[in-house]
């Protein structure tokens, strides 16, 4: 899918991995709705980076908000791409250290911004995508994000860990449902990369995390999962398939 001219959302897309993959997009010469919170700096960014790109604000598991953006990206023609980056953590313990059940409440929070936002992505944006006309034998392509936590989930990040895996599961049989209407269907899962998430981290927790990864020796920048995710656009033959993008990290219990 030649991402030249083609009209792009990414949910997300106001800071880290979002943010930098609507920069790469628009370099290739694609135009870019960002979905994400009303709070964040959606509009800021939009402004910052041009006439091609737009901010509406949208939560991921709200069905109108989200209709409301691919709506916008209909608007600046004809849609071909989404890339889902939003989510978010929240920490529980199974059984906290006072004997305690872990939070439900959280679980089910983070299960549903994660995992049900991730379908409600997938299938609003594939039911517009449906009704395009093929060029060069496809219609679009989803791009979702996991995390290595999907297979290497560390201690507290249980409704994280269930999430993201849940994304992973969703991949192949997405992509075999969505086979028909020549719609492709990739899910990357990064490991540790440098993101506003780690600005409150202290430096030698940072370090600790950089040193952690086999090679390269350091955090992920945003713009090589940018760069992935164009190039799972591009690329025809990935479909069904999650990538890991973590340089060999695998990660350890705490």
């Amino acid at each position: 899918m030649n991402i030249e001219g083609a009209v792009a959302v990414v949910t997300g897309g106001a800071s880290g991995l979002g943010r930098a993959t609507v920069e790469q997009i628009v370099k290739a010469g694609g135009k870019v709705v960002i979905a994400d919170l009303p709070t964040s700096d959606g509009e800021a960014v939009a402004r910052d980076l041009g006439p091609m790109v737009r901010f509406v604000p949208a939560d991921v598991t709200n069905t109108d908000q989200m209709n409301a953006v691919f709506d916008a990206a209909e608007e600046m023609g004809t849609l071909r791409a989404v890339v889902h980056c939003a989510g978010r953590g929240g920490p529980i313990r199974v059984v906290d250290r006072d004997g305690n059940p872990g939070s439900l409440e959280t679980y089910e929070t983070v299960v549903r911004i994660n995992l049900i936002g991730s379908f409600n992505v997938l299938r609003l944006g594939a039911a517009r995508m449906a009704k395009n006309e093929p060029v060069d034998g496809e219609r679009g392509v989803v791009v979702m994000t996991a995390s290595v936590a999907a297979f290497e989930g560390q201690i507290g990040q249980i409704p994280y860990a269930s999430a993201k895996a849940g994304i992973v599961g969703m991949t192949i049989v997405a992509a075999r449902d969505l086979a028909s209407h020549k719609i492709r269907v990739c899910t990357i899962a990064p490991g540790t990369f440098d993101t506003p998430i780690l600005k409150n981290v202290k430096p030698e927790v940072r370090e600790a995390l950089a040193a952690a990864v086999p090679h390269p020796k350091r955090l992920g920048h945003p713009a090589e999962f940018a760069k992935l995710a164009c190039h799972i656009i591009d690329n025809a033959m990935l479909n069904g398939e999650t990538i890991r993008i973590d340089g060999a990290i695998r990660m350890p219990p705490r």
